[in-house]
């Protein structure tokens, strides 16, 4: 892991009422919801980097 987050009350509630949300999306099944997440997580990344392959380039 590459950051520590720390959240204050009021975000950690809301970040709370999210994952609440989303492991109801997956029937309550906590693992299944995490195992989803990590993928998306992980097509996100790529994208990002995909998206600043051309700026790495252009400053070498």
């Amino acid at each position: 892991m590459d950051q520590i987050v720390t959240l204050d009350s009021r975000k950690e509630a809301a970040l709370q009422t999210i994952a609440d949300k989303f492991i109801a999306l997956h029937k309550g099944d906590a693992v299944k919801a995490l195992k989803e997440m990590i993928v998306l997580n992980g097509h996100l990344q790529q994208r990002l980097e995909a998206r600043s392959q051309p700026l790495r380039a252009a400053r070498r």
